[in-house]
């Protein structure tokens, strides 16, 4: 099996919700957002492991930072990563362990932006597991939600206008990653809570969140809709729809969206039916 049919394997495995806008979009771009995805999937189930202490989360986060900015032309030897990863290969989870192969899926004319954004997300995640992911105030909030999400939108806007030149207001895509991202915190509010990290600043509950990702939602959907037709906005539709059925949800009293939720959601938009992707 290639590389690439790996990775995609590897996508649907870690997230239906991105493998659909991701394998629609056009050879090149399709590979080069696969890669970021997988790069960044990657250092977060790193962040996120309920079985590694902090001081650990930190070493192998920074170890993949270091690394990936020594890299040269020919990208990573094959065991640069896995020295560093190779003392709890048994814990980690396959889309962490083969992060190597993510590297090299990106057209080479993108792909040291996407391994730049990956090593810059490692370093600040890193940081955050230092200080058990504190968060006291919104100021606090937004430094984070930065860190780990809005960078991605950053990233997401430079892989549009390097594939064919779209233009888009970064600071708007800096609210599109934020917005999806405080979606999922909400959403996984009592598991994080369970591993002893709580995202929400001092004094606020569920609503005063809620709050934070409309406002931050509004300015992912003001990014989106100013996309012109074709892949970036094809692409942005799903997760900004999605996440906008979730936090309605969430407001509803449910757990999260159902399947059938998410098809009704989803197969408007793509005009196909989900279950033949």
């Amino acid at each position: 099996m290639d590389l690439y049919r790996d990775a995609l394997n590897i996508l649907k495995e870690t997230s239906r919700t991105f493998y659909i806008p991701i394998v629609r979009l056009p050879v090149g771009l399709q590979e080069a957002v696969a890669s970021a995805y997988l790069c960044f999937r990657a250092i977060d189930e790193i962040e996120d492991h309920p079985e590694l202490d902090n001081p650990t989360k930190a070493k192998f986060l920074r170890t993949i930072s270091s690394t990936l900015q020594e890299s040269g032309v020919d990208g990573f030897s094959i065991d640069t990563f896995s020295l560093g990863l190779n003392t709890h290969e048994n814990l980690l989870p396959e889309v962490s362990i083969r992060i190597r192969e993510w590297t090299l899926l990106a057209p080479a004319t993108i792909a040291p932006r996407i391994w730049d954004a990956t090593a810059a997300m490692a370093d600040r995640m890193a940081h955050w597991a230092e200080v058990n992911w504190e968060i006291r105030t919104e100021s606090d909030l937004n430094h984070y939600t930065f860190s780990v999400a809005g960078a991605v939108g950053l990233l997401l806007s430079d892989l549009w206008a390097w594939y064919d030149g779209t233009q888009t207001n970064r600071s708007l895509a800096i609210g599109f990653g934020r917005g999806l991202q405080v979606v999922n915190m909400l959403r996984n509010h009592t598991e994080d809570l369970s591993r002893g990290v709580d995202f929400f600043p001092q004094g606020w509950d569920a609503e005063n969140m809620q709050k934070y990702a409309r406002r931050n939602l509004a300015m992912a959907g003001a990014y989106t809709n100013a996309l012109p037709a074709g892949p970036a906005l094809d692409f942005c539709q799903v997760p900004l729809t999605l996440a906008y059925g979730t936090l309605n949800a969430l407001e509803s009293g449910k757990a999260k969206l159902t399947r059938s939720d998410v098809l009704a959601l989803i197969e408007p938009l793509i005009g196909v039916n989900m279950n033949a992707i």
